[in-house]
């Protein structure tokens, strides 16, 4: 929603809300009842709003999906169909996704035109030529401990860890809390405002570590980052 804000900068008319779980739902429904051109939302809370009626999706004409497969990862997949399905016929919609498995591709061709355009962006480089990268064999056991001697080694200024599950996440940053390093961690399981909180944190540097889930940590753009743990 932030970002859209800056691109229609110069169109004051444009109306642009964010609706999310975590979020008061009866300021989000007094909004919406002003002249909304364009709702960001995640699925439950946009299903939450088509339950009530105070979200009337007769009038849209163009539904974007953003991060589909990860959607689908997280299984998602029947909200955005009932979502979907409540669209009028005459609409434009685009998915946009990292990568096309065949979940998504199911979807395209049952909420899409035959003459659907895919667009590929190739990249040219996969890594920038100033990222060294190295790869170390450990057993699950020592993971923790081989992370603290990286980080009191190299000692980066700010560092990203990635973990399979929320579950990691927690263990780890319980851990190299106790052990008095800055550290925070991001899952689904938190709330808008602690998710606020931990990413202001990381910013400003107060937070020096942060432990992530890979979906949790979509979108993110810090700078100075120096290391990421995978």
């Amino acid at each position: 929603a932030e970002e859209l804000r800056k691109y229609a900068k110069f169109m004051p008319s444009i109306k642009i809300l964010p609706i999310y779980g975590g979020q008061d739902i009866s300021k989000q429904i007094r909004s919406l009842s002003g002249n909304v051109q364009i709702v960001v939302g995640t699925p439950g809370r946009v299903m939450d709003h088509m339950r009530r009626h105070t979200l009337r999706l007769k009038n849209i004409k163009t539904i974007v999906l953003d991060e589909a497969d990860e959607m689908l990862n997280m299984g998602f997949r029947e909200d955005i169909e009932t979502i979907l399905k409540e669209i009028p016929s005459e609409h434009q919609t685009a998915l946009f996704s990292a990568t096309m498995p065949q979940p998504i591709l199911d979807i395209t061709h049952t909420y899409q035109k035959e003459d659907t355009i895919n667009i590929q962006i190739q990249r040219k480089e996969l890594t920038i030529p100033l990222v060294k990268q190295y790869y170390y064999e450990v057993k699950r056991q020592n993971k923790d401990e081989v992370c603290a001697r990286l980080l009191d080694y190299y000692n980066p200024k700010l560092s990203l860890i990635f973990c399979n599950t929320k579950k990691m996440v927690d263990d780890l940053t319980e851990n190299l809390k106790g052990r008095g390093y800055f550290a925070e961690g991001l899952h689904g399981d938190l709330s808008q405002a602690q998710r606020d909180k931990v990413m202001n944190g990381f910013r400003s540097g107060t937070v020096e570590i942060l432990i992530a889930t890979d979906v949790a940590a979509r979108g993110i753009d810090v700078d100075d980052v120096e290391a990421v743990f995978n």
